[in-house]
Formats: C-alpha cells, structure tokens, sequence
C-alpha cells in the first residue's frame, strides 16, 4: 500500500486540542489517515505532495441540501419560501430519474468543488412516473465520489387538507412508510467507513400530517440505535411557518414535533432560524442537531439563525447549503463565510472566530451527521476526507492567518480533495466526472423541466 505524504501545508487538525501546525505533514494510507504533526516526515515512502503555500482542514461536511434543485437554479429570485414553493413544487412535480441524476450530478460535483467531502441530500419530490429517484442520486454520488447521506424524503399534506404542497405531488402515508423501509434496506450500510447512509425525512410541518411525523420517527427507531439511522426535516425555517404551527396546532413549530417524540441525539433540523430561548434549551437537553443554512436564509429572507445562542447553549450545529435554487451558488465553504458573517452582524465581531466557522463546516456536521468518530477532523486513524486549498496566490497574497484566508478571502481554489483517500478533485478541477459534460447534462435537465 503506497502512503500519501501532503508536506509543507498550514494544518488545522480540528482534533480535541484544536491544534495547528505552520509547516506540517499529514500522511494517508489506503483511506485512513496514518500520521498528522508538525515539520517534515522522516523516512517516509510514499507520494509525496509539496503542499507548501497551502492550508490543509478536513473536509467539508454538507448537513442539508436538495440536489435536485440544481436544474430550477434561477426561479423565484425574489420571493419568500411559501411563495418561492408555490410557483416551484409544480416544476418539480415533472422530475424523473434521468433529470434527477444529471442535477445531482453537476450539483454534488459542484460541492466537491467547494472542499465538501461528505453531503446529505433531502429528496421530498416522487412524482408517480419519476422512476427510482433515490436510486439515481446514490448513483450520481458514486460516481461523483462524495461520502453520501440521502434521506428518503415525503410530504403527505396536500392543498385540499390544509398543507402547502399541490395534491399532485404528496404521497399516501402507506406508500411513503413502505417505499422508506424499502430505502434503508436496499442502500443503507451501518459498516465503518461507510459510503451510504439513509435516513428517514418527512418534509416538513406544513406539509405533513401528525401521523406520517409520528410513524416515520418510529420507522427509523425500529432499527438498532448504533445502525445510523436518522431523523431529518425542516423546522422553524421562516415567520410563517411559526404562524402556521401557532394557528393549526397551538403551539411553535417546536413545541409541535417535541408532542410528536421528534427531538433526540437521532434528529437534527434544517434551519431553525425562528428558535426562542425555551426551544434552544429543548434541543440542548435532547442531543437534538441543526443544519444552519446562511445563504439560502439570506436569500428567501427568511432571517439569521441564532448560531451562537445554539452553540452557547450544546446544541449540536453543522452548515447545509441548502438546495441550489435557494442558493444558487452551492458553495459550501461560502456558506463557513456566510455562518462567520451573519454570526457577527447580528453578535458583534466576537460572536464566531475564524476557527469556529470552520469547525461548523467540519467536525460540527460530522457530529450532526452522527459520523464525527470517523470524519470532521485530521487525526490518526480517521478516514481520509481531505480538503488541500493553495493560498500562495494572488487573491490570498499577504492575509497573515491562514484560516482567515479561507474563511474571509475569496473561494481558494482547491489543490485537492480526497475521500476516503481517493482524489476527487486536483488542482481545482474535479477527475471522477467529465466537469463539462455535467453541466450540459445539467443544463438540458433544467431546460425539460422549464419547457
């Protein structure tokens, strides 16, 4: 087995200490990390990589997204969420597999881009004729090369009972439970080191019923604590949703899913801008994890996540970029600068460090994500998800502090990312996939479904 030698970078381990090295080492064999210190590697056989004018972190971990949003990028550009879904969930309802996978494609290629190494995907949308959707997206991150976790996504309140979503595209809950545990059980590997793990997501309050909330969390529990099934929706995204729970049910959206057994070390929220200080306590006491989206937030208007009351309080908090016709620029190390940003419009200079952006973007999604033993950090014996980024050039030249350069600076371009130790982008373009043939792929998936 030949070891991988990345030597001369700037290394922010993210490991219990939080230590740093100037110019230090950090060697891969197979797809673990074998060693990680400061200065150079003595007697090393390997691949050597002079990583010199470079700042190695762990790779990004993406904790909420839709990919295929990628091919509805552009519409709604100035609408809030209800109405941006209104004009949107018609669109989506003509989705098939073969468009799903070439948006899923250009998307998660994108995000490898972007330094993510590890992305979930919330896929709500089954159109009756779609095809197998669930299984086009896996098939997307394989080929992509992305550590993936896929929700089986579902809405089952339509416009006739009260929910947002057309009756056209919900499902019955019969067929949403069936079509869940079928997911799980054809794709989802518990295994160390896994490349697929599904979890189970009911959309959102405004678009399912008490019942499909209630029995999908009992669906995922059914499986053994330690087999890494999940519990995912959205929460608390906007005013509104706050005044839809208020009126339908008498209670904040997460008075609503805590009725329902919904918090837990197994549940993280997509969101949960709308949090007052009762809820924050609520998911610091019940091991509950949130996605914060900041630039999908911005850009629907929907308000700033209370970050920094979440961390002070123990909640659990990793980034999502949200889907790209919310974010059209699916960065995700765009969004550790839009977390730091936010943070501190609203908090002050000192309400996010440089560090703790970072932190958000790594070992907190790997800890929402319930993968923070195996990923999120640069340590001995973890996986190998590496994001290797160049700052010697002129868009960095002369910021002092390294992370500051990644977080504050322009998108440096990525020198290289691996995945379990296998590249998937270098020199800032990605190897696993044709880049120019996903996005004409791409681009004709988003003109079927405009047309």
């Amino acid at each position: 087995m030949t070891s991988l030698i990345l030597s001369g970078c700037h290394v922010l381990t993210m490991n219990a200490e939080r230590e740093e090295y100037r110019a230090g080492h950090v060697v891969v064999e197979g797809d673990r990390i074998t060693a990680v210190g400061s200065g150079p590697v003595r007697n090393a056989d390997g691949h050597w990589v002079d990583a010199t004018g470079c700042l190695v972190t762990p790779g990004l971990v993406n904790t909420h997204d839709h990919l295929y949003q990628w091919a509805t990028r552009g519409w709604a550009v100035d609408s809030p969420l209800f109405g941006w879904l209104t004009e949107l969930y018609p669109v989506w309802a003509r989705i098939d597999a073969e468009i799903l996978r070439a948006a899923a494609t250009a998307a998660l290629a994108w995000l490898a881009r972007t330094g993510c190494t590890t992305t979930m995907d919330h896929h709500y949308v089954f159109p009756k004729r779609g095809g197998d959707l669930l299984a086009a997206t896996i098939q997307a991150a394989t080929d992509v090369g992305l550590r993936f976790h896929p929700t089986r996504g579902s809405m089952d309140l339509g416009t006739s009972s009260g929910g947002l979503p057309p009756d056209d595209v919900v499902e019955d809950i019969g067929a949403i439970l069936a079509a869940t545990q079928s997911a799980i059980e054809r794709f989802h590997d518990p295994s160390p080191g896994s490349m697929v793990r599904i979890g189970v997501a009911p959309c959102s309050p405004f678009s399912c019923t008490p019942e499909l909330l209630a029995e999908s969390a009992a669906l995922a529990r059914s499986y053994p604590a330690g087999s890494g099934v999940r519990l995912h929706t959205h929460l608390a995204e906007t005013a509104d949703e706050n005044d839809y729970c208020l009126d339908r049910f008498g209670c904040t959206p997460a008075e609503y899913v805590d009725s329902l057994g919904w918090l837990g070390p197994d549940v993280w929220l997509a969101h949960a801008v709308h949090l007052n200080d009762q809820a924050i306590g609520r998911l610091a006491a019940t091991g509950t994890g949130v996605a914060h989206c900041p630039s999908s937030n911005a850009r629907l208007g929907a308000g700033i996540c209370r970050t920094r009351s979440l961390l002070d309080a123990g909640v659990p908090v990793g980034l999502g970029v949200d889907g790209p016709a919310s974010n059209e620029a699916g960065s995700l190390v765009g969004d550790v600068t839009a977390a730091a940003l936010f943070a501190r419009a609203v908090g002050g200079a000192g309400a996010m460090s440089v560090r703790e952006a970072v932190e958000l973007g790594t070992l907190g999604g790997a800890r929402v994500l319930g993968r923070d033993a195996e990923i999120g950090s640069l340590e001995p014996g973890k996986l190998a998800d590496i994001a290797l980024w160049r700052l010697d050039r002129l868009p960095h030249a002369g910021i002092a502090d390294p992370v500051a350069a990644l977080v504050l600076g322009p998108q440096p371009p990525l020198e290289l990312l691996l995945v379990g130790g296998r590249t998937v982008v270098e020199r800032d373009r990605v190897v696993t996939v044709d880049e120019q043939l996903a996005a004409d792929a791409a681009r004709r998936a988003g003109d079927a479904l405009a047309g």
